[in-house]
């Protein structure tokens, strides 16, 4: 039996849905400084709307992260699409008790379906190291 879309035996993951409209919007503001361009009431929840407002004031730290992490590449040389997946994933990283690695392979599959040939290794290589590292820096603290 297939599946159709629109099937009830489906199970959607909310979460998953969200992390593909999110980066969208993400990347749509990328071009643009006004907020109600992109923010049509209808398609946008006032949450979302929040979530947005909220990343878009944590970007200049996330950025230098990206930055520290992915020194070889300037943040301007990043893929827009990449940039944006990359923010929502760390920003929810720092607000939220979601498993990192469930964060990096959502974000390795949201490259895969929206960015480039080579989003999925540079998505999932800059994300490792930076949401890795705090595992890392635990580790040598116990050691020492």
């Amino acid at each position: 039996m297939y599946f159709l879309d629109d099937d009830p035996a489906i199970k959607r993951d909310d979460r998953h849905e969200r992390r593909v409209f999110l980066p969208q919007l993400l990347f749509a503001h990328t071009f643009t400084e006004e907020d109600e361009q992109y923010l049509d009431a209808e398609l946008v929840s006032e949450s979302d709307a929040e979530l947005l407002a909220a990343i878009k004031k944590a970007a200049p730290e996330i950025d230098a992260e990206i930055t520290k992490h992915a020194p070889e590449r300037p943040l301007t040389e990043i893929n827009k699409v990449d940039l944006a997946i990359m923010r929502l994933i760390i920003f929810e990283s720092q607000t939220e008790k979601t498993p990192k690695k469930v964060l990096v392979d959502e974000a390795v599959e949201l490259a895969k379906a929206f960015g480039s040939e080579t989003s999925a290794k540079f998505v999932n290589g800059v994300l490792g190291k930076i949401l890795f590292k705090e595992e890392e820096q635990k580790a040598e603290n116990e050691e020492n």
